[in-house]
């Protein structure tokens, strides 16, 4: 789904008219391979006991409350304020850098509010398709710690932010552009920028984009060596692939593929980055294969139980970063998206902007706060458990401790109809005689089994919540 947007530019200042919302929605690729590398299967394992991350776009966007990003890409679902020429506009959105002061930059608020959800693992995007470094990158002056936040003493951002997740006891995750639209390398000034690919011919320019590929590499290297543990890294922008990966799978998703492979040699880069740091998740999104570790379907869920790792990435709002007026999600739409997510062996990676002084919005902590008073209930049910075959039946889903032992029933409830006295579900039958407990209160309630249809007969007296989880030992 691709919706357009228009763009207004005057003075150099970068206003939005409507609505800024997600778009480019990554397609899913068909194909899964799993990795070799015990450390990182063993990383893996780890990683699918978490069920629930937090993914942060933060970026010279958020300063406008614009679409991250995209507004500098010449495609067409993009619009603009027609009195304002394509190149002046990109230099107005670049411009941004020299306003871009967030001097109340306060990750530690971030990193509790996300624990106060009950999210596991952070995935920061260290850098966006518009090439401007939120880490102190010595490959560019383009960077958060170069403008006007330079002598902050947390201008290297990306360092502060991955800190204050590992305080809270988070997986680290760092989100990466393989394509940077800033870089000479990537869109050089001598040609027009047509769309979201390189601009120039690699075949007649091999050099340039020999540039390229070291710039990207140097820049990985930066962020896999000198900010700690880092536990996964989340590229973007599978477009930039080798050639060769181009099959009729990635045509039909519509993508405008040149005729040149724009490789930036994986095979070089998931080396060095895996020697710094063994066991490194690989996230090359949309590009099947070695570094692929798990799957990013975005904006939605898929149809289907899946039996290898993989995540859906989605906003609490209705944009990735910070917009003025967003419409966030209720708490009870984000809790039934993760019980479905995690009975059909998924995790849930949830958006959230920081506003342009460096704070959360406060609706979007207290939207965090609910959701977690439900996960801090109810967390046998979701952290660390497996799938189960029979994994759905209505509105109940189902879920497994990793030994296998017992089984998990989680009941979505429609908040307008209010609680029932009673749920019902079919398949996975109680072994006779077990004790079927209601999670969040710990309480025994009385089930029956009428042709392998289970009634379960709710408390008189319950607490209103979004969903209902119930443990108990299934029929061998």
């Amino acid at each position: 789904m691709r919706i357009k947007i228009l763009i207004c530019c005057c003075l150099n200042i970068i206003g939005v008219s409507g609505f800024a919302q997600q778009n480019d929605i990554m397609p899913q690729s068909a194909h899964y391979e799993a990795p070799s590398d015990q450390l990182v299967n063993e990383k893996l394992d780890n990683w699918q006991d978490k069920k629930f991350g937090m993914i942060i776009h933060w970026g010279l966007y958020a300063v406008p409350g614009i679409i991250e990003s995209w507004s500098i890409c010449s495609e067409d679902w993009i619009e603009r304020d027609t009195t304002v020429s394509y190149e002046d506009y990109k230099k107005g959105y670049w411009d941004i850098s020299k306003q871009f002061n967030p001097t109340k930059f306060n990750p530690d608020q971030w990193a509790k509010a996300g624990k106060s959800a009950g999210m596991k693992y952070l995935v920061f995007t260290t850098k966006h398709h518009d090439g401007f470094a939120m880490f102190d990158t010595q490959q560019s002056d383009f960077s958060i710690a170069k403008g006007p936040f330079a002598n902050n003493p947390k201008a290297d951002v990306a360092k502060y932010v991955f800190d204050a997740f590992r305080k809270e006891g988070f997986m680290i995750g760092a989100y990466f552009s393989k394509p940077d639209w800033h870089s000479q390398y990537y869109w050089w000034q001598k040609y027009a920028t047509p769309d979201r690919n390189n601009n120039y011919d690699i075949r007649k320019y091999p050099w340039r984009w020999n540039k390229f590929k070291d710039f990207t590499f140097n820049q990985i290297k930066e962020l896999m060596q000198n900010y700690g543990s880092v536990d996964i890294l989340w590229l973007d922008g599978g477009w930039v692939r080798p050639l060769e990966t181009v099959n009729a799978e990635v045509l039909s998703w519509g993508a405008n593929i040149p005729k040149w492979s724009q490789d930036i040699d994986m095979p070089r880069i998931a080396q060095m980055a895996r020697k710094a740091q063994p066991g490194l998740i690989m996230v090359d999104r949309t590009v099947h294969g070695e570094y692929e570790n798990y799957q990013t379907p975005e904006q939605k869920v898929p149809e289907k139980q899946l039996a290898y790792p993989w995540e859906s990435c989605m906003t609490l709002g209705g944009a990735w970063g910070f917009v003025s007026n967003d419409k966030y999600k209720p708490a009870s739409e984000v809790i039934h998206k993760l019980v479905e997510i995690v009975a059909k062996g998924g995790s849930l990676l949830l958006g959230v902007g920081p506003k342009p002084d460096g704070t959360l919005p406060e609706e979007v902590i207290t939207k965090l706060a609910d959701i977690g008073k439900w996960t801090s209930a109810n967390a046998k049910a979701i952290y660390s458990t497996r799938t189960t075959e029979n994994y759905n039946s209505g509105s109940t889903w189902f879920t497994q401790p990793k030994n296998g032992e017992k089984l998990f029933a989680i009941n979505c409830l429609d908040a307008k109809e209010g609680l029932p006295t009673a749920i019902s579900w079919k398949g996975n039958v109680p072994k006779k005689g077990t004790d079927i407990i209601l999670i969040s209160t710990g309480q025994k309630v009385k089930w029956r089994n009428v042709n392998g249809e289970i009634t379960l007969q709710l408390p008189a007296k319950m607490l209103p919540s979004p969903a209902l989880a119930f443990e108990f030992v299934p029929q061998g």
